[in-house]
């Protein structure tokens, strides 16, 4: 080893040099970039340094100088791809900088003796979120994030694409002063002058992310304290490192019993034994050697059976106050080198070179240090694949780039880039107020007014309505077609209004007329617009398709502060109401004095204020309450049934009113049949038989009336369980089983239908009445054509009845919260439990949609999203089976609030987090899902929803390119296009079809769509062209090389790379 320290290597100023705190290396090791107490950002070519000794080289040393903060620059850190870099200092600013190609525009400073900069590296952004000085930062090792610490106890999380603040944690109590990132990316750790670590967990947001989106991310996963129990407070830095395999992180400024050392942490139980001792004073900073290394030569050893080294090892260095630095290796207990007075003051920062020949210290002295090992000093180098494969073990993932085999494969590479661009560009144009935002779709420019983008591709190919209401999106969308010219007169309309008027006084001086901000868009603002969230929660912003983080549920959470709702409304600390004669404040003397010795006054809390509590009489309520007369009769046959739901009471009066928006999706829908004043009300006798018998009871009694006008009267011989409505009939139920049902009019459709047992749930959708009676056989009929799509179902395997029998004791069984029908005659069932049922009339049997097992361990669990929750079914004229959307929301909505209701998450919760460190559930999050993610397009294709059909799929395609599941990303492909079956096959099977019709093999067949599963023969899948999804796929996955050769024959028959109109390859197919 030898040392370079080069003269003209300092930040030097009039009198001394600057205090230099911090250095880092370019990802190509052509750059050191080091901060000074001048406010200087200096960029150093590495080249220059190895060569300083060389009177002939002649390149320059310098290549850039940047000074865009106020004040002392504390730490300075390149982003792994080599593309930002960004910088912090104490005006509590993060700067973001990029190389500009261009050469430099300026020369030096006047009046300095610096050369003119080589490099035109730019101020790119500026991002302000600390209180305090900014102490260190780190980034993400695919670069998607970036993480500030600093002195106001923050750690402040920003997008690595967009540059916005997606969050602010303050679990430190104290200054924090070190963070480090896990070469796998699933943590990062921060350092606190609090005398603890925190580990974080977290999910690489996508490049659309928002601060909204990640809410329930970046979940601190452990506290670490006993290695800094009385370490000292007084350091600059407490600058961490993780090794390259993953294994271990280093944390400076620990201590071991009275002794300095460097604390060795290791991953998973995040406990260790291991300090490293040999510094006098404390030690600020350590840095893990980003290369694994070997004592014996790599070829001559045996690999596992996993095509892992097992004597690879890692190499720390560590420097501190006592001006030394010390290399550790994992399989020595001693330090292999010792380099001791290196600099007058203390080390700041290290810094290693990407092939870890080479390490940069600075200190304090303004002295910048190079340490240049000799080959074999540290051991024989490992290549980066064997860090690869040691991160595979924690789920790292890292791949190689690969190359491009062609052009056509560089334009879908560019394609899906600009995809993912048009979107942030979008999102941050409407965040800044912009009205009218150009984009550039298959090389032509088109001006959209706030156009949603999904992927890159426009919302007429996606047209995802996740409540059905594509009249917005086409209201929305209608301008998106005017020219350059529309666009360039708004933009002089806008620039015309904010122009500062000249006015001339009358002694002639011309003064600036001031311009309100209120005036300056004449009621436009500039600001973020309030309208964006609601958009986002109506289903009309850009799809949110990034993985969310596992609930935790872990720790209580309390919804509601002391008090309650009225708290959250009027406040705990309210003043008394002013009372007309009390001008002496007699009421606030008596409250006074009664607190004073020990009563607690009964107050109520107004509207106006607190007023004294008046006593209330007990004379009865005036609301109508319905009178239940008695339980009602049960059918002997519960006593011999498996199944036994509760029967409800007996009402005197029961009451249902048509619901409008029931009628908005049918087809025969009349508009008189969306009065709300429509009734049906039922009256059951309350008052003793006329006759003196038992037997001889009153009818009961419906009336149907609108606006308090009948339109007909019916009587039934037995008192009425349950009512439905809906446009198209109505129907009623006896307490005795017996079903009846009539027309709008009042003319009877059917002979009473006559049940097992009493009905517990009667629902009706469209033609569709469902119920479910109390030995528990669900029957779905369809009144307009007076048909079942299928016999009756029992619920018994849904309600666990096969478990809870095998138990010797009686134990509570799940009980079923609600029960509902889609458009398609659907029966959709949710239970207590949290899980959520319908039945496939086609394969004859329970499917299980939504579980708490999803909740807990999938990271696309959207427990928040209310942007499909509720059960109402679309209707596009132009689409297939638009029906069911949102029922998939809804389903998991209710397993997420049953199961924190409940506590049933809270074991699963503890399970799930004890199996994530151990050893063989590395990819145990990505599996479940990448399976949470096939379950719901499983759901979606059998309820028919297309818009979660169409918006989980483009969400499972990201996932598996991220993963790089080929398999399963090949299959996805050959599913979209579809078999490819020839008109003889066609033929075939029409004559099948209708030979099994003449044979009555049918009968129960219900009515399905053709296009419900991945080999159907039809054109589209789940209501969307095979074509429009297969188009969205490929330019998702075009970024992903790995999966380029398998790819581009799709892209080039969809005409992705050659710019082919999607209307002139609507009959290409793959053969």
């Amino acid at each position: 080893m030898h040392i370079i320290r080069p003269l003209w290597l300092t930040h030097s100023g009039e009198k001394k040099d600057f205090e230099v705190y911090s250095c880092h290396v370019s990802p190509d090791g052509a750059r050191l970039v080091t901060a000074a107490g001048d406010g200087h950002v200096r960029i150093w070519s590495t080249e220059a340094i190895y060569n300083a000794a060389d009177p002939n080289f002649s390149k320059p040393k310098q290549l850039a100088s940047m000074s865009h903060h106020s004040g002392t620059i504390h730490t300075v850190r390149f982003s792994p791809n080599g593309k930002y870099l960004a910088s912090g200092a104490d005006d509590k600013i993060v700067c973001i900088y990029v190389l500009d190609p261009n050469p430099p525009s300026h020369g030096a400073a006047f009046g300095s003796d610096e050369a003119p900069p080589v490099e035109n590296w730019r101020i790119f952004r500026r991002l302000i979120g600390h209180e305090n000085d900014v102490q260190d930062l780190g980034w993400a090792c695919d670069s998607s994030i970036l993480v500030s610490v600093g002195l106001d106890s923050k750690v402040v999380v920003w997008s690595g694409y967009t540059f916005e603040r997606l969050k602010t944690i303050t679990s430190h109590q104290s200054h924090v002063k070190g963070i480090t990132f896990d070469p796998a990316n699933k943590y990062f750790a921060t350092a606190s002058d609090d005398r603890s670590v925190h580990v974080f967990r977290f999910t690489p947001p996508g490049p659309n992310s928002t601060a909204h989106d990640q809410a329930t991310n970046f979940v601190r996963e452990k506290e670490i304290r006993d290695p800094f129990v009385g370490s000292p407070i007084t350091t600059y830095f407490r600058r961490c490192s993780w090794s390259p395999d993953g294994a271990h992180i280093g944390f400076s400024n620990a201590v071991n019993g009275p002794v300095s050392s460097v604390a060795i942490v290791d991953r998973g139980n995040w406990g260790g034994d291991i300090a490293l001792i040999g510094h006098e004073l404390p030690v600020e900073v350590c840095a893990f050697c980003p290369r694994l290394w070997s004592t014996t030569p790599i070829e001559s050893q045996a690999r596992a059976a996993n095509g892992s080294l097992a004597s690879l090892v890692s190499v720390i260095a560590c420097a501190g106050q006592d001006k030394s630095i010390s290399i550790w290796i994992t399989s020595n207990s001693r330090p292999i080198i010792i380099a001791q007075d290196l600099a007058i003051k203390s080390l700041s920062d290290l810094a290693w070179s990407p092939d870890g020949t080479r390490l940069f210290a600075t200190s304090l002295d303004g002295s910048i240090i190079a340490l240049v090992f000799r080959d074999r000093e540290l051991g024989y180098s490992a290549s980066m694949e064997e860090n690869e494969r040691a991160l595979a073990k924690f789920g790292g993932g890292r791949k190689a780039a690969g190359l491009l085999e062609g052009p056509i494969n560089l334009i879908l590479e560019e394609r899906s880039k600009e995809g993912e661009m048009r979107g942030v560009e979008g999102r941050m144009g409407a965040l800044m107020g912009d009205g009218v935002a150009t984009s550039q779709i298959d090389g032509n420019s088109q001006t959209t007014r706030s156009e949603p983008l999904m992927n890159g591709i426009k919302s007429q190919l996606i047209n995802a309505q996740v409540n059905g209401d594509s009249a917005q999106a086409q209201t929305a969308s209608k301008d998106s077609r005017e020219g350059d010219a529309a666009a360039q007169s708004v933009q002089d309309t806008r620039a015309e209004r904010i122009k500062q008027r000249v006015t001339i006084t009358k002694d002639g001086k011309k003064r600036v007329a001031p311009l309100l901000v209120s005036s300056s868009n004449v009621g436009e603002s500039a600001l973020p617009r309030a309208q964006l969230r609601v958009s986002n929660a109506t289903g009309q912003g850009p799809a949110i398709d990034t993985p969310q983080t596992v609930l935790d549920l872990s720790k209580p959470f309390d919804g509601l502060p002391k008090g309650g709702l009225a708290a959250v409304l009027l406040g705990n600390r309210r003043k008394l109401a002013a009372i007309e004669g009390d001008e002496e404040g007699i009421a606030e003397k008596r409250v006074a004095s009664a607190s004073r010795d020990g009563a607690v006054p009964i107050l109520s809390n107004t509207t106006d204020g607190l007023k004294l509590a008046q006593p209330t009489s007990n004379a009865p309520s005036q609301t109508s309450i319905p009178e239940f007369l008695r339980p009602a009769v049960v059918n002997p046959s519960l006593s011999v049934s498996s199944v036994r739901l509760a029967v409800p009471k007996l009402r005197s009066t029961i009451t249902r009113s048509l619901d409008p928006s029931a009628s908005a999706d049918a087809d025969n829908s009349k508009k008189d049949n969306k009065d709300p004043n429509l009734f049906l009300e039922v009256r059951n006798p309350t008052g003793p038989s006329p006759t003196g018998r038992f037997e001889d009871r009153e009818p009961a009694r419906l009336v149907v009336s609108r606006k308090g006008q009948p339109m007909f009267i019916e009587f039934l011989p037995k008192s009425v369980l349950l009512v439905a409505g809906g446009h198209q009939f109505w129907a009623a139920v006896c307490e005795d089983g017996s079903l009846f049902a009539w027309s709008p009019a009042g003319r009877r459709l059917i002979s009473a239908l006559v049940l097992e047992s009493q009905p517990v749930i009667l629902e009706a959708r469209n033609s569709w009445l469902l119920c479910i009676t109390a030995a528990g056989l669900a029957y779905v009929w369809n009144i307009a054509d007076l048909s079942s799509p299928h016999p009756p179902v029992s619920v018994a395997p849904i309600l666990d009845i096969a478990t809870h029998n095998l138990s010797s004791h009686t134990t509570k069984a799940p009980a079923i919260t609600s029960a509902h029908l889609n458009s398609e005659g659907r029966i959709v069932i949710t239970l207590t439990n949290g899980d959520g049922y319908t039945y496939s009339p086609t394969l004859f049997a329970w499917q299980r949609l939504s579980e708490v097992w999803w909740a807990v361990s999938s990271q696309y669990w959207n427990k928040g999203d209310s942007s499909v929750g509720n059960l109402k079914s679309s209707k596009d004229d132009k689409a297939v089976n638009t029906n069911s959307e949102g029922i998939i929301s809804f389903l998991e909505k209710h397993t997420a609030t049953e199961s924190q209701l409940r506590g049933r998450a809270y074991v699963t919760s503890r399970l799930v987090k004890a199996l994530l460190p151990r050893e063989g559930y590395e990819t145990f999050e990505s599996s479940v899902s990448i399976a949470h993610l096939e379950n719901r397009l499983a759901a979606a294709m059998t309820l028919g929803a297309k818009a979660d059909f169409q918006s989980n799929l483009l969400m499972y395609a990201k996932r598996l390119g991220v993963e790089g599941l080929r398999i399963k990303t090949e299959e996805l492909l050959r599913g979209l296009m579809g078999p490819g079956d020839d008109d003889d096959d066609d033929d075939d099977n029409d004559n099948d079809n209708e030979e099994a019709e003449t044979n009555g093999a049918a009968s129960h067949k219900p009515t399905r769509s053709d296009d419900r599963t991945w080999s159907a023969s039809k054109d589209t899948i789940c209501g969307w062209d095979r074509k429009e999804l297969l188009r969205a796929v490929v330019i998702i996955l075009g970024k992903h090389r790995d999966f380029q050769r398998l790819i581009v024959p799709y892209a080039q028959i969809l005409g992705i790379t050659n710019g082919t109109d999607e209307d002139e390859m609507g009959d290409v197919m793959v053969a």
